[in-house]
């Protein structure tokens, strides 16, 4: 091959790896953003960037970025759009190159994580910034997806997937059927993101938390002042202890399953069912026991020790029994 000729060869492999590598870059912003029609404030306007959307950087141009953004269907709520959904829109236009992180970042990890807190905070303030707690959803699934090996990775999927769960189960909770007696005459919370962390980080304290959270689609609405509930409720809870003892939500599992075996105590008598209302109150202390002994620093001991205390004395825990 001639020099001249191989030089240019070269080149355009150099040329052609660089864009392929500028075209994978994926990346977001830690603010809101305009996606311009072109490298300049007074071109058109296409789309408003909000922060946490996935953008893919297709050029550079002093200081503007070249990108696809992945947006939201206007029709959907955007805490309930991932990219993934076939509803998400993606428009390519040019945004500042202002707020962008991207894989190669230093600290992108870091930074990610810390807007997505500060969002989270902004979320719980009275007055905090509208559509902030879905700015932290997103900006904490980024630091999973920009930067999967990081050790804040399996925290970042787990947040996001946790305000997902609470904003679904504050709408179902809202809802008629909210009430129904059974579990399956409800609509249940998504469970895909909780069990993404789970198969991504089967052995981290994430990947339990998760796991807890999805015994909230197996709970009764409301009991409607029957056994069976809290029966198979009180199970549930007791057998994750028993399989999760490490977990940080292991306490409250023991804790949930003793207050539930304290309420069959009444909930027995009204059944003229006196045998099994003491063996309830024995396994809610023998329960409470074990929470208190086990666990001695978490605050469910301190409550698991007052719920003993109630049951020792025979006071009731359900109902509106006043003695």
């Amino acid at each position: 091959m001639k020099p001249i000729v191989k030089l240019l060869s070269l080149t355009i492999l150099l040329v052609l790896g660089n864009s392929l590598l500028l075209a994978a870059d994926r990346g977001t912003l830690v603010r809101e953003a305009i996606l311009y029609l072109s490298p300049d404030p007074t071109s058109s306007k296409l789309a408003q960037v909000e922060r946490g959307r996935e953008l893919i950087l297709l050029d550079k141009s002093h200081d503007w970025l070249h990108v696809e953004a992945l947006l939201g269907s206007p029709n959907r709520d955007p805490a309930f759009i991932t990219e993934e959904e076939d509803e998400t829109k993606t428009i390519t236009g040019w945004v500042l190159d202002l707020g962008a992180v991207w894989a190669s970042t230093p600290n992108g990890d870091r930074i990610l994580f810390g807007a997505a807190v500060d969002s989270e905070d902004e979320a719980t303030r009275r007055h905090g910034r509208r559509g902030a707690a879905q700015d932290a959803l997103r900006l904490y699934r980024r630091v999973y997806d920009i930067f999967p090996t990081a050790p804040l990775a399996a925290e970042g999927l787990y947040r996001s997937a946790d305000i997902r769960w609470q904003i679904e189960k504050s709408d179902m909770q809202s809802r008629p059927s909210a009430r129904e007696k059974e579990a399956y005459m409800r609509e249940g919370i998504t469970e895909e993101s909780m069990k993404l962390v789970m198969k991504k980080f089967p052995d981290s304290k994430w990947a339990q938390l998760a796991a807890f959270h999805l015994i909230d689609n197996k709970l009764c609405g409301d009991w409607q002042g029957s056994s069976k509930c809290p029966e198979k409720e009180a199970d549930i809870y007791e057998k994750y202890a028993k399989d999760r003892p490490d977990s940080p939500a292991a306490p409250e599992a023991l804790y949930n399953a003793a207050s539930r075996k304290a309420a069959l105590i009444e909930i027995y008598k009204t059944e003229d069912q006196a045998k099994k209302s003491e063996q309830s109150r024995n396994q809610s202390i023998a329960i409470a026991q074990e929470l208190i002994s086990k666990y001695a620093q978490s605050d469910w001991s301190s409550r698991g020790q007052t719920l003993l205390f109630m049951v020792q004395q025979n006071v009731p825990t359900y109902g509106n029994s006043i003695q």
